[in-house]
């Protein structure tokens, strides 16, 4: 146990070694060369985690191990639950029909592939192409995060997802201002999306959240509307993250029954935090509702602690990733070779080509 009495001081000791790095990270995080990429401060704490890892991890008490391990397992949970308060089934409503189907469609194709191109095609551990395919479905990093209790990976393999995520995040912020006045400029014909189909289109395809946001800022001139679809697409492809869980524990628990026999008992795995992370997402639509009627300074305080909750939630998700970096050994990628890039490079293909086909026939179709 984590926090029996002969573990206790070193536990409390690590969580806060981390809890420090985590604040270094932060801080980097906001400096304006690296904010500009649109690089969080969950990506900069598993680098410097790995850092640690692979440099500085024999000067430290190896005591404080428990504690480092229990901020990438539990920290973890708790700060995915809280994750809801980022999202409202309004906003889900708001882009109706075509941003739900987008989402979904995104997600579930763009997962199916990853898995059978890591485990078929390149011949990586099902656990890797998992965790490689989530991050590139649903949301980057956290996505991974929230994905590697249900499989309980091991650290590295959920570093290699997020570099993954990283790697290919980054292109796509580079790539899409340029896709923009491909597709925008043209009047007419195939390419041609409006400005609310191109919000649908980035919302739907980019890894993570913070990219997102990213892409339509960094677009001279590019209306409101399509930075607002493209994020509102990218918060219901995040919710989505619960159903994947459920429905990812289900398909694990039936192969294990399979694996084992018939006579096997069958085990459910149930991640829970996805459950209660939609009921948070439940409660934050309620406040919501709440403060649109309420009084303009009670409406006030309630958002301000909303985003003092969402602040102190990335934070706990720093932590998180970064505990996950100190945890990654460089000798542990022996044997993967370039599998996993490959198989994110498939997935990067089909988030840009197909999400452009698949966001085109949703508009005309729905």
């Amino acid at each position: 146990m984590a926090f029996s009495p002969e573990k206790r001081k070193g536990t409390i000791s690590g969580i806060i070694f981390v809890a420090l790095v985590a604040s270094a990270a932060t801080y980097i995080a906001e400096l304006a060369p690296v904010a500009k990429l649109g690089i969080s401060p969950l990506v900069v704490g598993i680098v410097i985690g790995i850092f640690y890892a692979n440099t500085l991890h024999n000067k430290f008490p190896s005591s404080w191990e428990s504690g480092i391990v229990f901020s990438g397992k539990k920290i973890l949970r708790f700060a995915i639950v809280f994750y809801g308060f980022r999202i409202t089934f309004q906003q889900i409503a708001d882009v109706g029909l075509q941003g739900f189907m987008v989402s979904f469609l995104m997600l579930s194709t763009t997962m199916i592939i990853g898995v059978v191109l890591g485990t078929k095609i390149f011949k990586m551990d099902s656990e890797t192409s998992i965790l490689t395919a989530s991050g590139a479905s649903v949301c980057g990093a956290a996505a991974v995060l929230a994905t590697e209790p249900v499989l309980k990976a091991e650290e590295h393999k959920t570093a290699i997802a997020v570099s993954m995520v990283v790697l290919f995040g980054t292109i796509s912020m580079f790539l899409y201002p340029v896709l923009y006045s491909a597709i925008i400029e043209p009047a007419t014909g195939f390419l041609h999306m409006s400005p609310t189909t191109f919000g649908m289109y980035v919302g739907g395809t980019i890894h993570e959240v913070a990219q997102v946001v990213a892409v339509p800022a960094s677009v001279p001139g590019a209306p409101e509307s399509m930075a607002n679809t493209a994020v509102i697409v990218k918060m219901t492809r995040v919710i989505m993250i619960a159903p994947m869980l459920i429905i990812l524990g289900l398909i694990l628990s039936y192969m294990a029954k399979k694996k084992g026999g018939e006579s096997s008992k069958l085990k459910l795995v149930i991640p829970w935090f996805a459950v209660y992370f939609v009921g948070m997402a439940g409660i934050n639509s309620l406040i919501h509702n709440y403060t649109a009627t309420a009084p303009e300074d009670i409406a006030a305080f309630v958002m301000m602690a909303i985003d003092d909750i969402n602040i102190i939630d990335t934070f706990l998700l720093t932590m998180a990733m970064t505990a996950l970096g100190m945890g990654t050994r460089f000798a542990k990628f022996k044997g993967l070779g370039l599998a996993p890039v490959y198989t994110a490079s498939g997935m990067f293909i089909w988030l840009v080509v197909g999400g452009f086909l698949i966001t085109q026939w949703v508009v005309t179709s729905f």
